[in-house]
């Protein structure tokens, strides 16, 4: 989900708001009193409509019905005609949202993924209280407060693992080699996620992992960068930029990233309702200038993390291996609204340097993985009400494919499990991505 926050443009916008329920105020007065406009040309009469709707429900529906419920599904609903990623979010939600965007939220710690219908963890974070509490990778996640989760959809199964801090919840877990279920009383404290992992391999490569873009990811990436110099006298010649599973995040800080690794040139453009807003170029010098880059994506890389894909192989800075990301080429703006309420608005689409329109399209790697098996996988193009594709798509000339094996090798997602040199590890892509980074062959 790639954000972004112009608060001048947000106040502003909701001015002009303010504007026009005052102007409807007085315009259905005069309509209904002089007669004035033809109640078919009126272009309040949605507005009059919803209210006799609302009347008619509050007066007639079998149950009482609370007015601010049903104001909150009509802006819900209103919002959400227009795009998959634009909605209206309460206050406990948007509340919720900025948590996720600074990279803290009240939790247990727990970084999970669906297998095979089990909520299954990844890791547990560091220092977090599933951490202290004994839970362990591989462990599957069977019940959350005495609530079976099998088949539960996972950002319903995260909701019910967040909570207040210093509330408890309790976790029934399935673990490999016990044969009973084990149960374990968790409380909830205030967890910091850290967006960015990294860890040194053979050949001066350094393997970076950037899971999402939130306010502390550039920030993250100076700092991984200088321990990783600091650990070794070797050079870091090559990076690894894994950016699977990244869903997207803050516009700023991918532009903060991809010029870390640029010394000119453009990053992105952004454009609203066909004109250009924004051209973003890249400033002089940078951390990681210098030595050579592969970016690894898949199928669940969006938003920004494509931004920054697009960037790079428009620059010809890296060689991008993988599978066809996404392809949500749109930026949604946050307006803060009264009452702690948010509006996530789609405001513009974003382009390569090239001018390649991402959105419904994805990014093309240079070296494409071709899955063993086929998979019903799906992308911004099969969601329900998505902007359209524009021209200028994302097909790569000379694209290099590779048939994965026959069986089946899921990504590491633990970066502890990483080996030193990954064409010996069972992770197929990263294995093809560090061998096309030692490669001395050119990106």
């Amino acid at each position: 989900m790639t954000t972004d926050r112009f608060p001048r443009r947000a106040l502003s916008f909701l001015g002009k708001l303010g504007l026009v329920a005052a102007a409807f105020a007085g315009g259905a007065v005069t309509t209904r009193l002089a007669g004035a406009t033809p109640e078919a040309q009126s272009p309040y009469l949605p507005f009059d409509q919803m209210s006799r709707v609302l009347l008619l429900v509050e007066h007639n529906y079998v149950e009482p019905a609370q007015r601010e419920k049903l104001l909150d599904g009509a802006m819900r609903g209103m919002v959400a005609e227009l795009d998959p990623h634009s909605s209206y979010m309460s206050a406990e939600e948007f509340t919720q949202f900025q948590s996720d965007t600074e990279g803290r939220f009240a939790g247990i710690g727990v970084e999970v993924d669906l297998r095979n219908e089990f909520v299954t963890v990844i890791a547990p974070i560091e220092g977090s209280p599933a951490s202290r509490a004994g839970i362990k990778a591989g462990d599957r996640i069977l019940a959350v407060d005495n609530r079976p989760l099998r088949g539960a959809k996972l950002d319903r199964i995260v909701d019910l693992m967040r909570g207040a801090p210093g509330t408890k919840v309790r976790l029934m877990i399935g673990r490999d080699g016990e044969t009973e279920p084990l149960t374990f009383d968790i409380v909830r404290e205030v967890v910091q996620v850290a967006s960015v992992e990294a860890k040194r391999l053979d050949r001066g490569v350094l393997y970076v992992r950037l899971k999402q873009f939130q306010e502390t990811t550039h920030e993250e990436l100076l700092k991984v960068v200088g321990k990783a110099r600091k650990e070794s006298s070797e050079p870091i010649t090559g990076v690894l930029l894994d950016m699977r599973y990244n869903p997207g995040g803050l516009v700023d800080q991918a532009e903060l990233i991809a010029d870390e690794f640029l010394s000119e040139g453009t990053i992105y453009s952004t454009r609203h309702r066909g004109k250009v807003l924004d051209l973003v170029e890249a400033s002089a010098g940078g951390a990681l200038v210098d030595p050579k880059v592969v970016a690894l994506v898949n199928e669940y890389t969006a938003s920004a993390a494509e931004l920054v894909a697009g960037a790079l192989q428009d620059q010809k800075r890296c060689t991008v291996v993988g599978n066809l990301t996404f392809g949500k080429g749109s930026v949604q703006t946050i307006f803060e609204l009264p009452g702690g309420a948010g509006l996530r608005l789609t405001t513009m689409r974003y382009y390569t340097p090239k001018g390649r329109a991402i959105q419904a399209q994805g990014i093309d790697p240079d070296i494409l993985i071709q899955p063993a098996k086929s998979a019903s996988v799906i992308r911004e193009r099969d969601l329900q009400g998505h902007l359209s594709a524009e021209s200028g798509g994302a097909a790569k000339p000379g694209q290099q494919v590779v048939q994965a094996p026959d069986a089946e090798a899921l990504p590491t997602l633990r970066i502890a499990d990483i080996p030193n040199d990954p064409a010996k590890g069972k992770d197929f892509a990263l294995a093809k991505a560090f061998e096309a980074l030692v490669s001395p062959a050119k990106p």
